[in-house]
């Protein structure tokens, strides 16, 4: 099957979901710009995302992301020609900040508007690097997801399985406090495992058997056993080094017997915990002894950017969907 047609005018495209704001403009796949500014040093004082404090900040940043944005892709406002949005899921008052930002911008212009969700967002973003092949299925994992996706085409997904409890990146950013690495938490894992043994400490994988469902609680719980248990006798480097190792273990193995299940030939890669060295590289082998074609997008845009949501809206635009200006900012919502 091959791809659909995208929106060929410049698009705009923003993404306000939780922790960064981001614009970036478009034309057809063609990703012109795309600016990023983190919240991550605010944050780090708390140890995790305060909402009111990451809305705020949204409003701050997203003006001025816009016209980088745009002074980066050498065009102006009056040839954008379409704007996409992040409008579910996510914290309901950052994406307030971009919805908002967005319905202004197309009501002055009079160009179209199309609400995107975030995790379409994310299985588009390999098309950064490659024509997909469908069907294909697709690895996401973030700090609030981990779901294998069968992609029969865009816009045509099924949920193949899901963790039943807490996200890898959860898993990852709680691991982190528990070892006193810091924020954000996958980052630091993965700096102090370069150093260390992933075999020095079992941790569990969650659910048995035959599954393609995740269970990351447990593994939260082990760690803070492992810390309370060990006191100064714990190798940090080698506690990270096995918390990281037993992330990626399980997630390489589910991904991989639901690439089988349903006899696909590829896999794809998409979100925060995407950026982790290990897990690519670990992906990338076992699905070349398989024969199985693998992609993953650039780690600058495996994090919440708006460039991915400028791919998703760009096929949707391009198929003729529009917003109304009753479009709302919806903090749960299914892919």
């Amino acid at each position: 099957m091959s791809l659909p047609a995208f929106f060929e005018g410049p698009l705009l495209a923003l993404e306000t979901s939780c922790d960064e704001t981001s614009a970036a403009v478009l034309r057809g796949r063609s990703i012109l710009s795309n600016i990023v500014a983190s919240q991550i040093e605010m944050h780090r004082k708390w140890g995790g995302v305060v909402p009111e404090a990451a809305s705020r900040a949204h409003v701050e940043a997203i003006l001025p992301a816009i016209e980088e944005a745009l002074s980066a892709a050498g065009v102006g406002l009056s040839d954008i020609e379409a704007v996409a949005v992040t409008n579910r899921p996510g914290l309901v008052g950052a994406l307030s900040v971009g919805v908002t930002a967005a319905k202004a911008l197309t009501f002055v212009k009079g160009v179209p508007l199309l609400g995107v969700h975030h995790l379409e967002g994310h299985l588009c973003s390999p098309l950064s690097v490659a024509d997909l092949p469908f069907p294909h299925v697709c690895l996401i994992v973030s700090g609030g997801h981990t779901e294998l996706v069968e992609v029969s085409e865009l816009g045509s997904y099924r949920v193949l399985g899901q963790t039943i409890d807490d996200a890898a990146g959860e898993a990852f950013d709680k691991g982190a406090r528990l070892l006193g690495l810091g924020y954000p938490g996958g980052r630091a894992v993965q700096e102090a495992a370069l150093s260390g043994r992933s075999d020095r400490y079992p941790l569990p994988k969650g659910l048995k058997g035959d599954t393609i469902d995740f269970s990351f609680s447990g593994l939260k719980t082990a760690v803070l056993r492992l810390v309370e248990s060990e006191g100064e006798r714990l190798s940090v480097a080698d506690a990270a080094a096995s918390l990281q190792e037993t992330i990626v273990a399980v997630l390489t193995e589910r991904a991989l017997r639901a690439v089988e299940r349903i006899g696909a030939r590829a896999l794809t890669l998409a979100g925060g915990v995407a950026a982790n060295l290990a897990l690519r590289e670990r992906l990338a082998t076992e699905c070349s002894r398989r024969g199985i074609g693998f992609w993953t997008p650039p780690v600058e845009l495996c994090t919440d950017n708006a460039a991915m949501i400028g791919l998703a809206g760009s096929y949707r635009l391009a198929r003729g969907e529009r917003d109304g200006f009753d479009l709302d900012a919806t903090p749960n919502a299914p892919l």
